[in-house]
């Protein structure tokens, strides 16, 4: 006789909001460096609970920088970034994994490991910390694969999926533990226009129906207007602006207007050589 998956073992127990406007993270003057070069400059940002924050700015500007410091792959310099209410710097290790619990994670790349099946990597976070057995952890995998759309395919292996299936994989990944917070990077890069329309959803539903709180990293301005409550435009290291997406699309910062515009001239190409070519009419010869 089948065992029901014991769901309640992988339930986080603070998923829902106590109060609406309550921000689940609190990001404050948060400096961070690699040697001389400086990617956050002083970065200020507040994330209510059960809201969706897309982080816009270009290449290079320290979007993911940000996202690896809130989860703690990587330690800032200083600031201070709070988690419902705790600052993480000052975590000792049992508190931290058990925040970390808190946490799923959708990266740029899927990040699926090639070695084994979907199942097995969408339950990866279940056999690292909780005492479910494998049946179980297979009968959870494959109702959050379900929730992604996904059927039939939890005893395959990564390399036989398609590019937009691996990402919904990574997705039921990060939702295997019933997080109360989802972090994702660049979630559509890569994809057709079709399949990131079908992961701009899922990110909707994943807020609608999970009550998450979500941060998005994008430079992707039709996902970002489609799934944001409210978008910060990071820019030289810090948020120069936050609004509704109507307010970004409107805006007067003539920063955040090139980018969400993608005009060619204005503040941020200004000055900066990419590689204009002079050209001059062909030469013919008679």
């Amino acid at each position: 006789m089948n065992k029901e998956p014991k769901l309640e073992e992988s339930k986080n127990e603070e998923r829902f909001c106590r109060t609406p406007d309550e921000p689940t993270i609190r990001i404050r003057d948060v400096h961070k460096s690699f040697g001389r070069t400086h990617v956050l400059r002083g970065v200020n940002l507040e994330v209510k609970c059960g809201q969706t924050m897309v982080v816009i700015g270009g290449s290079g500007t320290g979007k993911s920088v940000l996202l690896k410091c809130i989860i703690g792959l990587l330690r800032h310099d200083r600031g201070e970034i709070l988690v419902d209410g705790q600052e993480i710097s000052h975590l000792k290790e049992k508190e931290w994994n058990q925040l970390l619990r808190k946490f799923g994670m959708v990266f740029q790349r899927d990040a699926l490991f090639d070695s084994i099946t979907i199942w097995e990597n969408v339950g990866f976070g279940l056999r690292q910390h909780t005492h479910l057995t494998d049946e179980e952890i297979k009968a959870i995998a494959v109702e959050k694969l379900k929730l992604v759309g996904l059927q039939g395919i939890e005893d395959r292996m990564p390399a036989e999926l398609s590019g937009g299936m691996r990402k919904r994989v990574s997705l039921a990944r990060a939702i295997a533990m019933d997080p109360s917070i989802i972090l994702y990077d660049e979630p559509t890069t890569g994809l057709d226009p079709v399949m990131a329309n079908v992961i701009n959803e899922l990110m909707v539903q994943m807020r609608e129906k999970l009550e998450v709180t979500s941060i998005v990293i994008t430079h992707d301005m039709e996902s970002a207007y489609r799934i944001a409550d409210q978008i910060a435009m990071l820019y030289k290291g810090e948020i120069i602006q936050v609004g509704t997406p109507e307010e970004i699309r409107n805006t007067s910062n003539e920063v955040v207007r090139q980018f969400v515009q993608g005009e060619v001239e204005g503040p941020i190409t200004r000055g900066k050589d990419f590689g204009r070519v002079d050209l001059q009419p062909a030469r013919r010869y008679s």
